[in-house]
């Protein structure tokens, strides 16, 4: 295969997939150079949209070319647009030959969990997966309680239960690692149900309502294979002797042998990382960021980004990535962008109010938002325990709480009203997403002076990079402070972290941020098994 890079289509030549394939077909002929009956074929690679110019849209792509006398065309045209396509095949590892006495167990069903336990079960190593929340469909059942009605469920919401996290966020796929395994974790969730065209997008995303079936059918492939899942199973303690991993106690009272169990909790399960860090396992403090979430009409960003060509149902919802440094040495950013989304409780402990974003696949509804964070470090944090980071977003999930009426209510201000400094009375163009409620608060009373100053400076930074972003109307919600985990628990080149047979994996460890790069370590993870010990 040849993958060329670099060709661009008009977003009129490409309305629809006939269309589009019809279009790209040309465009290869003309740079190889070839007639028709050299082509064999070709796929898609990479598909980006250039909205530099509003007058002049282009998608982008990137295709692997199927042709007749592939080296003597790469001779005549090779250049770094046109290269030998690389392989990206995964390469399974061989089995060790150490003995398993008992089954490997994996603690935590989000990505790394699940796949995870995928790579295990094909392999013959029958996992045993541990999940504190319920399974996807009983789970979203306690979430709509909990949004509708105040009913929190600590065992089972936003932050716990299949699929983890990302299942009530925007199934983003997008990464900053660089690493085979990314495709593979892609083509397993095709697999499974999510639309093809994640494999080729530059901004994949699956949406919360697909990726519900998604991880089921992950899960029933899993059981298909040998393995086990048991959901409201809380691992409350672990059994050590001398230095190594000999069960772990499941609910306070089942005690479950393994020699081997990889803790792929998430960064929420605060009362799993007390327990760790009272048997000894080490962790150390990890920055992380806090902030709020803004909401904008989509239409809105739709006419930022595209101009003239917003509204073009080929082009999608847009979205933006933003970021600041402050002469007072922080730095703001969006993140967990979530186009036609909206703001949802996502608060994991009683009298915490904790947001976060979430979207459907279609990104169809009225508001787009985004989290706008600022870095904090372990020096803000209230002393040097492991675990001061915890008790640093407790402090201010507490305090949101209870200025927004102790209620889950979150705390909104309109933006003009916080860049103003002046308290927010009533809604204008922009109504919330968030439930079961808002109360206006001053933001100023729910953050830290210095993260409010920099959301300040750093939001009428944004105004210049998207005109109206400051748009007086919009929505500041209150607070998001799980961005990522605000630990991170040691481990060695095997995986393994001070006591043996524990392998920490995945965001809550402090090794992932987001779906892709947590998957692609559980599944990094699980070869460390496979590596050691012989199938069962």
């Amino acid at each position: 295969m040849i993958r060329i890079s670099n060709i661009k289509l008009r977003i009129t030549e490409a309305k629809d997939d006939a269309m589009e394939r019809k279009a790209l077909r040309k465009a290869v002929l003309s740079r190889l150079k070839i007639p028709e009956n050299r082509l064999k074929g070709f796929e898609i690679f990479k598909k980006s949209i250039d909205a530099r110019k509003k007058d002049g849209i282009f998608f982008v792509y990137t295709l692997d070319v199927d042709v007749h006398n592939e080296e003597e065309i790469l001779r005549k045209h090779g250049s770094k647009d046109v290269i030998p396509a690389p392989d990206l095949s995964y390469k399974h590892v061989e089995s060790g030959n150490e003995k398993l006495t008992e089954r490997p167990v994996i603690i935590g069903m989000g990505p790394a969990g699940l796949f995870a336990g995928l790579l295990l079960s094909r392999r013959g190593y029958k996992p045993i997966i541990l999940e504190r929340g319920e399974d996807v469909d009983t789970r979203t059942t306690r979430v709509k309680a909990f949004w509708e009605k105040g009913l929190l469920d600590c065992e089972s919401n936003v932050q716990f239960g299949e699929g983890g996290a990302g299942t009530f966020s925007d199934g983003k796929l997008t990464t900053l690692i660089n690493d085979k395994r990314c495709r593979t974790v892609l083509e397993e969730f095709i697999k499974a149900g999510a639309p093809r065209e994640i494999l080729y997008k530059n901004k994949p995303h699956i949406g919360t309502d697909i990726l519900k079936t998604v991880v089921k059918n992950i899960r029933q492939e899993i059981i298909a294979n040998g393995g086990e899942v048991r959901f409201r199973s809380k691992v409350t303690d672990l059994v050590i002797k001398d230095g190594s991993l000999e069960a772990v106690v499941i609910n306070g009272n089942e005690r479950l042998n393994c020699k081997v169990a990889l803790l792929a909790i998430g960064h929420s399960a605060r009362d799993t990382f007390e327990m760790l860090n009272s048997r000894g396992v080490q962790m150390t403090r990890k920055p992380f960021s806090i902030g709020v979430r803004i909401e904008h009409p989509q239409d809105f960003i739709d006419k930022a980004q595209y101009g003239e060509a917003s509204g073009y149902p080929w082009l999608g919802a847009a979205d933006y990535k933003l970021s600041y440094h402050s002469e007072n040495g922080r730095s703001a950013y969006t993140f967990c962008m979530c186009p036609g989304g909206y703001v949802v409780a996502a608060a994991s402990e009683k009298h915490c109010l904790v947001t976060n974003g979430m979207s459907e696949y279609k990104r169809d509804g009225e508001n787009a938002n985004s989290a706008i964070l600022v870095g904090v470090t372990p020096d803000d944090f209230p002393g040097e325990h492991p675990l001061a980071g915890v008790e640093f977003q407790r402090k201010w999930e507490r305090l949101a709480f209870k200025m927004a009426g102790g209620n889950y209510f979150a705390p909104v201000q309109l933006t003009g009203d916080f860049l103003e400094d002046r308290p927010s009375s009533c809604f204008g163009s922009v109504r919330p997403t968030y439930k079961p409620g808002t109360t206006f608060v001053p933001l100023k009373n729910c953050l830290p002076d210095y993260v409010i100053r920099t959301l300040k400076e750093a939001i009428l930074y944004f105004d210049n990079k998207i005109k109206g972003f400051a748009m007086p109307d919009s929505i500041l919600t209150g607070v998001e402070t799980r961005s990522s985990s605000p630990v991170r628990i040691n481990r060695d080149e095997s995986f393994q972290s001070n006591i043996r047979g524990l392998y920490p994996v995945g965001e809550g460890a402090g090794y992932a941020g987001g779906i892709m790069s947590s998957a692609v370590d559980g599944f990094k993870a699980a070869e460390k098994i496979i590596e050691k010990y012989a199938p069962l």
